[in-house]
């Protein structure tokens, strides 16, 4: 870039013997500032505005904003820029639109998808033929809302904590969990620090894919676990919630012995290195 002081100060050097060149008064400078050549500054308002050709520039000494002009424009350009202007201010919310509508219609797909998978495809498919139009346009939707804020439900933290609070009382987990790793009744040399959730940036997408996947995953379960069971809807819950208490129990066991091993972490002395 330019420099404004020089465009300034060193106009009068450059063109001197240039008689034709147009000279202009932008702002209330004064002095050898005062005057200023057009080309020159029409080069550096270019560089300040970076092909936004109605962005405001000032003079970077008195702050004055220049008066910019533009000659006038004929009926049919007048008409494009116009367009383009619109167009301009119209795309962002445009898009916007789409990737909501998208989203929408998407969630509206899965809910559809969700429910002959969970009732059975044909019982799905009745279910949704004799509900109201306008029910299910809100309703399907909210399915996979309802399963991500479902996700986000941390039951386990509690458990954990419950299990860390109360397990010096309860000796007769050892049975259990025998010896020092499982961690029940034996106390800690410290209590160290844990992530926030919050600050996993994995944590997002493992509850989209999780709640997403969850219906599957308790069907597949309901079918293996529960098959005498007639009723699919009957056999996908029993599923579900058969796979969040095992899979629970797991995170909470893998969370403590993380735990223990944190608490249980030294710091080794630097091994000293032998004289030659």
């Amino acid at each position: 870039t330019i420099p404004y002081s020089l465009i300034k100060n060193h106009l009068n050097i450059d063109y001197e013997d240039d008689r034709t060149a147009e000279w202009v008064r932008p702002c209330r400078c004064r002095g050898s500032t005062k005057w200023v050549h057009q080309a020159c500054l029409q080069r550096w308002v270019d560089e300040k505005q970076r092909g936004n050709s109605t962005a405001r520039v000032a003079c970077p000494q008195c702050n004055a904003e220049y008066l910019i002009v533009f000659p006038k424009l004929g009926p049919v350009v007048y008409v494009l820029d116009l367009a383009d202007r619109l167009i301009s201010k119209a795309c962002p919310f445009a898009a916007a639109g789409i990737m909501v509508g998208s989203i929408y219609w998407t969630a509206v797909t899965y809910g559809a998808v969700t429910v002959m998978q969970v009732v059975g495809h044909k019982e799905g498919l009745d279910v949704m033929e004799r509900a109201d139009p306008l029910f299910l346009l809100i309703g399907l939707p909210t399915i996979p809302v309802m399963l991500i804020l479902g996700k986000m439900i941390r039951w386990e933290d509690y458990v954990l904590r419950l299990w860390r609070k109360y397990s010096n009382k309860l000796q007769i987990l050892n049975s259990i969990f025998p010896g020092e790793a499982a961690g029940i009744g034996c106390p800690v040399p410290r209590i160290p620090a844990e992530a926030s959730p919050l600050a996993d940036h994995v944590s997002a997408t493992r509850i989209l894919c999780g709640a997403l996947v969850f219906p599957t995953i308790a069907t597949i379960v309901g079918k293996l676990m529960f098959s005498s069971v007639n009723s699919n809807l009957q056999r996908t819950i029993l599923g579900g919630i058969a796979f969040v208490a095992i899979k629970g129990a797991f995170k909470v066991y893998f969370k403590q012995q993380q735990y223990l091993r944190q608490a249980h972490r030294k710091i080794l002395n630097f091994p000293e290195q032998e004289e030659a």
